[in-house]
């Protein structure tokens, strides 16, 4: 017999690649947004905070050489100043009202357009085009086109049945504002609820009819309850632009007739005042109050994003 040898086989060669670590990659796919990230802390953040150094300022831009360092005694007037205190509550005053309004109107709109009917396009077209208008534009034609005393159409109208011929601005100050940001926020708010609408069960609701329920009944056990969730984004996102509503305000009536709410007071302590200090903290408030709001408003869209995920 022979012996058969057989030779050792090589181990293949194996060679390792260094991978990027899980940190490189993570900064990888964030180099491109640094850029923009930037830009947004230079043209947003950086102001804030010089306007949050400067609340804290005693400072009247007719004498910049008499500033003085007050601490909180900015935010303390504008909490204790009545002329202050008075724009806080109508700023709160407009909202609520516009908010409110706006909501039952989008949501009888709403109920309106979910039914089939010829035309719905055209209608439902026609009933976002307020939301589109500029705002300032939209407060010049309520004011010129529907409240003029002497040309208004409503004015127009009382006159063509024989009724009286008020000056709207005059009379109603706060109403006529509120007027005219209703008519810009409702389709919002229509679009808003119209969308929750059209995500309900249909299933469940033809169940429902079935068992004997009827319309007012489906509504309030069924739609109004799925509607909750879409009726509190649309008065947080609402609220959000109220609160810093300037336009209406300021091309209405220019903040007189006790219209003047805590955005058109910033302007007023800036601008015809020259308060630096004093108009930074104002506005450092509202900024707070918004942020606040903002952050509920994006809890609900968060549980709204889960609970169609959920759905699906």
């Amino acid at each position: 017999m022979t012996a058969t040898t057989t030779a050792p086989i090589a181990a293949p060669s194996v060679h390792t690649e260094k991978r990027p670590s899980g940190r490189m990659r993570a900064w990888a796919t964030r180099a491109p947004l640094l850029p923009a990230l930037i830009f947004m802390i230079a043209v947003t953040q950086l102001p804030f905070v010089a306007t949050l150094v400067i609340s804290f300022f005693d400072w009247n831009s007719l004498y910049p050489d008499a500033r003085s360092f007050t601490g909180f005694g900015n935010y303390t007037e504008v909490l204790t100043d009545a002329a202050l205190r008075k724009s806080v509550w109508t700023t709160i005053l407009l909202t609520v009202t516009v908010v409110l309004a706006s909501l039952i109107l989008g949501l009888g709109l709403a109920l309106l357009l979910d039914r089939k009917f010829r035309g719905r396009g055209v209608v439902r077209t026609l009933l976002i085009a307020p939301f589109l208008v500029v705002p300032v534009a939209a407060a010049l034609l309520w004011k010129h086109v529907l409240y003029n005393p002497e040309y208004g159409l409503l004015n127009g109208l009382l006159h063509y049945v024989g009724g009286p011929q008020p000056d709207w601005i005059s009379n109603t100050p706060l109403l006529a504002v509120e007027m005219s940001l209703m008519w810009q926020w409702t389709p919002f708010m229509m679009l808003i609820l119209l969308a929750g609408l059209q995500s309900r069960d249909h299933q469940q609701i033809e169940a429902a009819k079935v068992d004997g329920a009827g319309p007012w009944q489906v509504f309030r056990y069924l739609t109004l309850p799925h509607l909750r969730r879409y009726l509190e984004l649309g008065a947080l996102l609402g609220s959000i632009y109220i609160v810093q509503n300037f336009d209406a305000v300021f091309t209405i009536t220019s903040g007189g007739l006790g219209t003047a709410n805590l955005p058109y007071t910033v302007y007023q302590s800036f601008y015809q005042a020259h308060e630096n200090g004093l108009a930074s903290a104002a506005g450092v408030l509202v900024v707070i109050g918004s942020i606040i709001i903002a952050t509920f408003a994006l809890r609900v869209v968060s549980s709204l994003f889960r609970e169609e995920v959920g759905r699906a």
